[in-house]
């Protein structure tokens, strides 16, 4: 690994780079996504002691319709960013609408990219990303839903997610001829989902696309200018895939990774252990969909499409992986019973470390905080932000041991 004379990694980040996804927040409307940022997005900034700190919005299609309604609430919108100290260069397009409701579950991967209304939607995010993104920053980012649910899907489908894309593309490269501002959208693996593992991403855009643009006598260039994925550490460790080997694939295939979502999974090692099986029961909750996997006697991923599933259904004599994302600092729960997929974090990091022309935007993802076992859940805001500054502060650690953090105040 190449290092400068000061001990640094080529590729390395500083700690104002470091961003969390701010779908934590309940934030659909744009009064409430402006509030969020002037108090726990601005109160995480304070705590790291920044005077500038990037940051992973989120903006639902509500909030991303009010910002672009009127010169007003645009400026309202840029005005808030600037005041706090917040500089934006990537996006959470994934959820649509209302990501704090009673139930989201499998609504989340809704409308999909079959739907004109996806396309619509990551095509105001990009409009607004390139209005406000920081001048030195080449590329900005909006990760986005991995075609949408496994159990929807056919051939139709897919050709018609296929023909979406392309026109997502087209609409992202007029955006920079117009404003000069390069956006990626990013295609966010997850289990359950069409796409939700290496062996079918890869030739999805290898193959798939590139055929799909030739079809539609677009430039085969535009591909990777335009698109790429966004690599969520939890969602490949629930599909026990490892991130290195997972990232090296896809690097190899020529696939840009704009973001990476660091996040960690729930783990039971040790699922013949009924205390164990108990404290994982804790964590089945109505909002969120937590697809869980084990591996079986072939070492093949088995998959329910949610953790109430698992507990009533998987053996017990393998290791058990859920999607629900945990605090990253965590690598087991108190009692010990109960791991998590930290060291995946950690197998990223050293890809990082290895391959130091690759610098994707890193962005914590933690959106459960709110729905964690009452005895590990945030009492209040004031918790909660010290939970996301203590996230944010492991992974600075994590990384200035690996040469991958410039020791600035940036």
């Amino acid at each position: 690994m190449t290092q400068d004379t000061q001990g640094y990694a080529k590729t390395a980040w500083h700690r104002s780079d470091l961003t969390y996804c701010t779908n934590v927040h309940p934030s659909e409307t744009l009064e409430q996504l402006l509030a969020v940022i002037d108090g726990p997005l601005s109160a995480v900034r304070q705590a790291r002691r920044l005077p500038n700190m990037g940051s992973g919005l989120w903006l639902s299609r509500t909030a991303a319709t009010k910002a672009l309604a009127s010169d007003k609430a645009y400026l309202a919108f840029s005005q808030t960013l600037d005041a706090n100290g917040i500089d934006l260069f990537t996006l959470n397009g994934f959820p649509f609408g209302d990501f704090h409701s009673k139930r989201v579950k499998e609504q989340v991967y809704q409308p999909d990219w079959t739907e004109e209304a996806r396309l619509l939607y990551t095509l105001d995010l990009a409009v607004i990303l390139a209005g406000v993104m920081p001048p030195e920053r080449q590329e900005g980012t909006i990760s986005s839903v991995p075609l949408g649910f496994g159990p929807d899907w056919s051939e139709a489908r897919q050709a018609t997610a296929l023909d979406t894309l392309c026109l997502c593309i087209g609409g992202l490269y007029e955006i920079h001829q117009e404003t000069g501002c390069s956006i990626r959208l990013c295609l966010e693996m997850e289990p359950g989902c069409v796409l939700e593992e290496t062996d079918r991403l890869i030739p999805f855009f290898t193959r798939e696309l590139p055929r799909a643009l030739e079809q539609l006598q677009m430039d085969p260039d535009l591909l990777f200018q335009h698109l790429g994925i966004c690599f969520d550490v939890c969602h490949q460790a629930v599909m026990f895939e490892d991130a290195y080997e997972s990232l090296s694939r896809i690097h190899q295939a020529g696939i840009p990774v704009g973001k990476i979502q660091i996040s960690s999974a729930l783990e039971l090692s040790n699922p013949a252990n009924q205390s164990a099986r108990n404290e994982l029961a804790e964590f089945i909750e109505t909002r969120y969909l937590h697809q869980s996997c084990h591996l079986d006697e072939n070492n093949q991923v088995q998959r329910v499409m949610d953790l109430d599933q698992a507990v009533e259904t998987f053996p017990r004599t393998t290791p058990w992986r859920s999607h629900f994302h945990i605090p990253i600092q965590t690598r087991e729960l108190a009692s010990g019973s109960l791991g998590t997929t930290q060291d995946q974090i950690l197998r990223t990091l050293d890809f990082l470390l290895d391959h130091p022309d690759f610098h994707p935007h890193l962005e914590v993802e933690t959106y459960t905080w709110q729905v964690l076992p009452e005895a590990i859940r945030p009492k209040d805001e004031p918790a909660l932000i010290e939970g996301l500054s203590a996230e944010l502060e492991w992974l600075e650690q994590a990384m200035q041991s690996r040469g991958l953090l410039q020791e600035t105040s940036q």
